[in-house]
């Protein structure tokens, strides 16, 4: 069967809980060097997701890098597509290609758009970028898995702004009906959109109230809290597709963007940028 071949060289609880920590430590690092570089991305979204993408790749799904499109490999949809220095990161830690192409991150050329191309990048499930697509796109693939009989896993990383398109609600009331019980959405419920907070701008609460109502089983956790999304991600199916809902911080990891609406974009000059790499090197060695 097809492994997760970073997680299977760790042996215990334990030993898959600091190799998530690891990884994530690094991908927010390599994560803001990249935004310095580039000049421009979206550090406060790709903080407050790597630690849900670091548990999927690093501990939960089965891929093989080698061969990207093996047919038995659990499939991943970033429905936030602006956030690819969360996903890309996460991409050349596991190997699907040379983690020294990182710092061609939006360059002319580079495979490293600002929205992730399938064309382009292995590893890539699907386009993305405007958003409410990933979550229908990435239900098309479940029934395709169901009317298969395969055995795949299919997650879908959404924004919580991102519930506020119809297109969302659509495919999780379809969802439902089909009981897709292999199907996972992650939603990043950093409660910040562009600009604002998602709960000023068109409220999403009572959130699991709302995914329940559509025929999901609902779970809630701290999106930066390694054990939780190990255990909760790498649970199997229970009749129903899942919602888990990740509560998360914008900026998470770094003092003055997080929790912060005006760090959806930006770049951190030359003196955030030391600070940032000094309090996440700290925060690692603290762990």
């Amino acid at each position: 069967m097809l492994q997760n071949p970073i997680a299977g060289q760790g042996s215990g609880d334990d030993s898959a809980i600091a190799t998530v920590r690891s990884r994530a430590n690094w991908m927010r690092r390599r994560s803001i060097h990249m935004i310095f570089e580039a000049g421009q991305g979206h550090p406060g979204g790709d903080m407050s997701a790597t630690d849900v993408l670091a548990a999927l790749y690093f501990g939960v799904m089965r891929y093989d890098p080698a061969n990207p499109l093996h047919p038995a490999r659990d499939r991943f949809v970033m429905s936030k597509g602006h956030c690819t220095g969360a996903l890309y990161t996460a991409l050349a830690g596991a190997g699907f290609f040379p983690e020294e192409e990182l710092s061609t991150y939006l360059q002319p050329n580079s495979r490293l758009n600002g929205h992730p191309n399938r064309m382009y990048l292995p590893g890539v499930e699907t386009n993305t970028g405007p958003l409410g697509h990933g979550l229908p796109v990435a239900v098309g693939i479940a029934i395709a898995g169901q009317i298969d009989r395969a055995d795949y896993r299919v997650f879908v990383l959404t924004g919580d702004g991102e519930l506020q398109e119809g297109s969302m609600w659509e495919a999780a009331m379809l969802a439902g009906h089909r009981k897709l019980d292999k199907l996972t959405v992650i939603v990043d419920r950093n409660r910040l959109q562009q600009g604002a907070r998602t709960e000023d701008t068109n409220g999403l609460e009572p959130l699991g109230d709302k995914w329940r109502a559509f025929g999901w089983d609902v779970v809630e956790v701290d999106g930066h809290d390694h054990s939780a999304l190990l255990s909760t991600l790498g649970a199997a199916g229970c009749g129903k597709p899942r919602c888990v809902i990740a509560n998360t911080f914008k900026g998470y990891g770094i003092s003055f963007m997080h929790d912060q609406a005006s760090w959806h974009h930006g770049v951190p000059d030359a003196e955030q940028y030391a600070q940032a790499i000094e309090e996440l090197t700290l925060s690692e060695a603290e762990a």
